[in-house]
């Protein structure tokens, strides 16, 4: 069945594989088993993140610098735990490389996606956005969820991607029509449920996962406000899809580390419901809360 000739489409914009997991991971399977199309872009291949498995320590970025093709593997691997069969990358794989934590001097790599060109790289994520025609777009926040280079471009990329997209003028290298996203949704965490799994954790005698993170006190800047989620998608029965593709990006997922404590200590439907503040299109719930990012479309 040709795209589309599928009812539903949706488009996920990502920074590095393993962040769709984390993310979006019961959101991408339950959609895939319903039958939409579901894409996801990832801008760089991670070459420079932390190899957690010791017997792959070679493969860092301050040695073979293999890393990347490994995470290519690992990213086909959880696509395939989440049923999802269109995934690629931004201008095609290395197109932009991994750009490092903020303030890092990979940052000032001509070649990492933190120096792209943003018209260059908005203009791909229209070409896209032309060919599937998703109805909805989720991406991160302004601030890339936690302030990484990468997910901020991924996020500028992608709001411009789409503006580009719906624009007459705009013209792709197929020729293809305009087309407008309907929903845009962010990312998100809302407050009371990290608090409240922070509470639980402590009270169970958990200290070390997310040390330092104070339940009663300043949280992370992906976590916003109750009130300004917009929707909340209860992906129940994929939770099992969604670990098995945490585990599938061995490299940067540590089996023992704080994604897995979370579901050690407060069991896996801590996984279940993934969040989002919708910042693009009419409100098909106003004042409420959606279940499904597709609903009024």
């Amino acid at each position: 069945m040709a795209v589309l000739d599928i009812p539903r489409r949706i488009l996920l914009v990502h920074a590095h594989p393993d962040d769709e997991t984390i993310n979006n991971g019961v959101t991408m399977a339950r959609y895939a088993a319903e039958g939409a199309h579901v894409t996801l872009l990832t801008c760089t291949l991670g070459e420079e993140g932390e190899v957690l498995v010791p017997e792959l320590a070679h493969l860092a970025a301050d040695r073979e610098d293999r890393l990347g093709e490994h995470r290519v593997e690992e990213l086909a691997t959880a696509m395939e735990a989440l049923g999802v069969r269109d995934f690629r990358f931004l201008g095609g794989p290395g197109r932009w490389r991994d750009s490092g934590m903020m303030g890092l001097t990979t940052n000032d790599r001509p070649d990492c996606f933190w120096q792209a060109d943003l018209e260059e790289a908005a203009g791909l994520v229209a070409e896209v956005v032309r060919e599937v025609r998703p109805q909805v777009l989720v991406t991160y926040d302004e601030n890339g969820g936690y302030g990484h280079p990468d997910h901020i471009q991924a996020h500028r990329a992608a709001m411009r991607g789409i503006e580009l997209a719906a624009d007459p003028a705009f013209a792709d290298s197929e020729g293809r029509e305009p087309w407008q996203v309907l929903k845009v949704y962010w990312n998100a965490m809302p407050e009371s449920r990290l608090r409240e799994g922070l509470r639980r954790l402590r009270e169970a005698g958990d200290e070390t996962t997310f040390e330092g993170m104070d339940p009663e006190g300043e949280l992370p800047t992906f976590v916003v406000p109750d009130d300004q989620i917009t929707a909340a998608v209860d992906g129940t029965g994929y939770v099992a899809a969604k670990l098995a593709a945490m585990r599938a990006h061995a490299t940067q997922i540590s089996l023992d580390g704080p994604f897995f404590a979370l579901s050690n200590n407060l069991g896996d439907e801590v996984w279940a419901i993934e969040h989002y503040r919708q910042v693009r299109g009419e409100r098909a719930v106003p004042g409420g809360v959606e279940d499904d990012l597709f609903t009024g479309v």
